[in-house]
């Protein structure tokens, strides 16, 4: 796949952003814009836990299911699921039926709402200090980085799961704590304003 796609729109974007509608929209809409409310972190970290082994957009065509399955990603109510709502969820033929996962979504549920401060607090407090130069080619982009893995042992020690140092730099490029779309890709220069605004 070439670093950079031009869409049907004229528009340069990241190759694996123009392979399908669905990946436009969330390309285009989401991917690496900044998430700073702990539902929206919540929702990333657990599907970027169920996407392990399987294709993101397997994940993406299954969102709506996954939020109807998972209250809405709302961390409150899903730390109140028990064994039932288990059983429920492996019978849930339109989210990814993996005990494991589904069993860490609740745990994690159940961590979030422990902590001593907000997750997205606890999250955004791993974003990397310096910018990286942009990526020219996906090649470049790091599967993990000593940010990740210290948000990885972070996340660990206070008792979520399937938070490994690679989920937790996908979650990190979901959420905006990098921005990781290639050079010359036109939502790249809108997610460093975005930053900035941030940043300032």
């Amino acid at each position: 796949m070439s670093a950079l796609a031009r869409g049907e729109d004229g528009r340069r974007r990241c190759g694996w952003g123009a392979s399908t509608p669905d990946y436009v929209a969330y390309h285009d809409d989401e991917w690496g814009r900044p998430v700073r409310d702990d539902r929206g972190i919540y929702e990333r970290l657990v599907l970027e836990g169920f996407q392990s082994g399987l294709s993101w957009l397997t994940i993406l065509r299954k969102r709506e299911a996954f939020r109807k399955a998972f209250a809405n990603f709302e961390i409150e109510r899903v730390a109140r699921f028990g064994e039932r709502d288990v059983t429920r969820l492996l019978n849930d033929a339109g989210i990814v039926r993996h005990r494991g996962k589904i069993e860490a979504a609740i745990a994690n549920a159940k961590a979030a709402s422990a902590l001593d401060v907000p997750l997205s607090e606890l999250v955004w407090s791993f974003a990397p200090r310096r910018r990286r130069r942009a990526p020219r080619a996906l090649e470049e982009l790091p599967s993990i980085t000593p940010e990740s893995t210290a948000l990885s042992k972070e996340l660990k020690k206070r008792g979520f799961r399937f938070v490994g140092p690679t989920t937790a730099y996908a979650a990190m490029q979901a959420c905006g704590l990098v921005n990781d779309h290639i050079a010359g890709c036109w939502v790249r220069a809108e997610v460093e304003a975005l930053s900035s605004l941030r940043d300032g």
